[in-house]
């Protein structure tokens, strides 16, 4: 796409409140509350695809989008399967800080009431 047709694009999407974002050479106009946010993940996905399609021999950018969403997911699947790993092992750790503080508060009590029945 030409610097004009991209210009040309910003201004109509500045009407309508829109992003203009570009994609593996495709020119996008996206709505939402934050553009930066929506550009930056436009970059994302426009990375991703240049990298899938500079692994394959491809050229159909329908499969090359498809093959960027399976990398994209993947990518997804694992972060999450992380978070629920370190979410797990801290939700244990806080109930064993509980536990053995509760034990210790215990204990404590009962050195206090036998200095003080003493």
């Amino acid at each position: 796409m030409s610097a004009a047709e991209l210009s040309r694009a910003q201004l109509a999407a500045q009407e309508t409140g829109a992003v203009v974002v570009e994609i593996y050479d495709q020119v996008y106009q996206l709505s939402g509350t934050n553009p930066a946010y929506i550009q930056r993940l436009a970059n994302m996905v426009d990375d991703k695809m240049r990298a899938v399609s500079s692994h394959g021999a491809t050229v159909d950018s329908l499969r090359v989008a498809v093959l960027a969403a399976l990398n994209i997911a993947d990518e997804l699947v694992t972060l999450r399967s992380r978070y629920d790993l370190l979410a797990s092992s801290t939700s244990e750790d806080h109930t064993s800080v509980r536990s053995r503080a509760g034990s210790l508060a215990g204990m404590l009590d009962e050195i206090l009431e036998e200095r003080r029945a003493g």
